[in-house]
């Protein structure tokens, strides 16, 4: 029963369900990336490209057959996924650091004592 007991613990974790939720939402964007390059991008490009269809490109070698074309829009894929990752990464780093700033309290100033040796030093020292 322990190791159920102990399983249930690492379950509920915070970092276990926030990886869960991740995981699970990242599927469904990846799902609309694929939407977005397959059914509204690669044809626009085909068009450019005087009615290219991205998903019928393919070089038959042997009796095998490279679609590269699926390649191209695949890789089209991970190209949008990455840079959308670098911007939300990004905004994070900026949210970050202006927490930690302003988290970072000003050190004080320094009080007529501090002042009146330092210019006693200085005066010292210009002797």
């Amino acid at each position: 029963m322990s190791m159920i007991k102990e399983f249930k613990e690492f379950a509920m974790k915070g970092n276990v369900m926030d990886l869960a939720i991740g995981v699970i939402i990242g599927g469904a964007f990846g799902k609309i990336v694929s939407s977005l390059v397959d059914n509204l991008l690669m044809p626009l490009v085909g068009i450019l490209l005087q009615g290219v269809n991205f998903s019928s490109l393919s070089l038959k070698v042997g009796d095998a057959e490279l679609k590269y074309g699926l390649f191209i829009g695949a890789t089209i894929d991970f190209i949008i996924i990455a840079f959308v990752m670098f911007l939300i990464i990004k905004g994070m780093n900026n949210l970050k650091r202006k927490e930690e700033a302003a988290a970072q309290p000003t050190p004080p100033a320094p009080s007529k004592e501090e002042q009146l040796l330092t210019e006693i030093r200085d005066l010292l020292k210009s002797k």
